[in-house]
């Protein structure tokens, strides 16, 4: 029975040091400024850091890549995360949406937010910081709301 115990931890300790040779990719496409969703709309000091604080690890080409993000299989989940989250909302590439993507992003942020669907549960355990308070919240959605309407002027 020990002879078994000893092969199987063996054999457990050999897969967790094999398994960190499987990288993700963990970039951050390069920026374009002109194309940010700060850059396109009119966004105020306190919403930024709202962003910045709990949004831009995986709704942007900004991550912060901390050092867990090196452990498999961890860094497969997290990779999986951000790119999601990006592919999801890019407010680095915000600019490249037309008129009714822009319009259809800034509706689902306040939605989201407001359901309580983002940030996601399972990032704020490691980052307290990001969890919205009803006034995040509220100063979020009070700002999609007058963005959706001052661009849909200036598209008219």
């Amino acid at each position: 029975m020990k002879r078994v115990l000893k092969i199987a931890a063996i054999l457990l300790v050999v897969l967790v040091v094999g398994i960190q040779a499987i990288r993700p990719a963990r970039t951050n496409p390069p920026i374009d400024e002109s194309q940010t969703i700060n850059a396109k709309t009119q966004m105020p000091p306190e919403v930024a850091s709202i962003f910045d604080r709990s949004c831009r690890d995986c709704h942007t080409n900004k991550t912060v890549w901390p050092w867990y993000t090196n452990v498999a299989p961890l860094s497969w989940w997290l990779s999986n995360h951000v790119n999601d989250g990006r592919r999801a909302l890019n407010m680095s590439e915000f600019g490249k949406l037309d008129a009714n993507g822009q319009d259809r992003k800034l509706r689902q942020i306040c939605d989201e937010v407001s359901d309580g669907v983002m940030p996601l549960s399972s990032y704020t355990p490691m980052h307290p910081a990001a969890k919205l308070s009803d006034q995040d919240k509220k100063t979020l959605c009070d700002w999609t709301e007058k963005e959706r309407e001052r661009l849909s002027q200036l598209a008219r």
